[in-house]
């Protein structure tokens, strides 16, 4: 459903939360007459509207309640200075690895033939990450839907090894930062470290269109935000809102109903629980 032209998704059962669909790469420019035109809205029948400010604005602009929402953020200026200044040694060698092992990277349209290749990086493995990969058995279609949006502000970078594509990513660019919004290589090309090269790719990108900003998901722990503090990115704490649009919306969040189970259980708890469920799959 659409509300002022934006799409919204409305979840929950005891406590219905409404939300942007897409709402890490769209933002609500008006807070005050969106919270208006949701509460006229009876389809939606929420309780609470939820929002985030952009990526590098850290200091809360409005005065509704809200919480910190940590997410991974490259601050960028040039790409040389990103590589001499901002990542190690280690991380820089593994960029060279990539180009000696004959990994190239290419700027690319989303046409068929790319969207049957990133569809044969995405079936290759239904666990990635010492998790079920739920993107696992799509179709073309799928794929193709999944590829295409934002597609008037967003660049595709393929990396190849020969006329192979073994990884790619999609840089979303906003008002003035920029979301990666996938990266994924073939778990089969790892040695190859295409997954370096293409997260250098996109910091170019960056630098080379003046964009200051690099979000790359949220923040945490394990592998995956070893690999993100390698690469320079650093923690940065971004309101996320709560609006109550009506008695029960108030009551819900005042109690934080609208919190998931997962946000009650302990962070070294829940970093616990993560390992063994990569033991599990793995």
């Amino acid at each position: 459903m659409h509300v002022l032209s934006t799409e919204i998704l409305v979840d929950g059962r005891i406590v219905r939360v409404a939300k942007l669909r897409n709402e890490e790469f769209d933002y609500v420019k008006d807070p005050d007459a969106f919270v208006v035109a949701l509460k006229a809205f009876p389809e939606a029948r929420a309780d609470i509207f939820t929002f985030l400010q952009e990526q590098h604005e850290t200091e809360p602009k409005y005065t509704y309640y809200h919480e910190a929402n940590s997410i991974s953020v490259l601050p960028v200026s040039t790409y040389d200075h990103w590589l001499t200044r901002q990542i190690d040694s280690k991380t820089r060698n593994m960029i060279r690895k990539a180009a000696k092992c004959g990994v190239e990277l290419k700027v690319t349209e989303c046409d068929d033939e790319f969207v049957r290749g990133a569809l044969e990086i995405y079936n290759e493995s239904p666990i990635r990450q010492g998790m079920r990969f739920w993107h696992y058995g799509i179709d073309f279609a799928e794929m193709k839907r999944q590829l295409v949006t934002f597609l008037e502000r967003s660049s595709f970078v393929g990396a190849y090894h020969g006329k192979e594509l073994i990884g790619f990513f999609k840089l979303t660019r906003n008002t003035s930062s920029a979301s990666v919004m996938q990266i994924i290589s073939k778990i089969a090309s790892r040695d190859k470290a295409p997954n370096n090269a293409l997260l250098a790719k996109a910091v170019e990108l960056c630098a080379s269109l003046g964009i200051p900003f690099l979000q790359y998901g949220t923040w945490g722990s394990g592998g995956l935000a070893d690999y993100k503090i390698r690469h320079g990115f650093t923690r940065f704490d971004i309101p996320r809102y709560y609006v109550p649009l009506n008695s029960r919306g108030k009551l819900a969040i005042r109690l934080k109903l609208y919190r998931r189970p997962s946000q009650w259980i302990p962070e070294p708890v829940l970093e616990r629980l993560v390992a063994w469920r990569g033991a599990w799959y793995s």
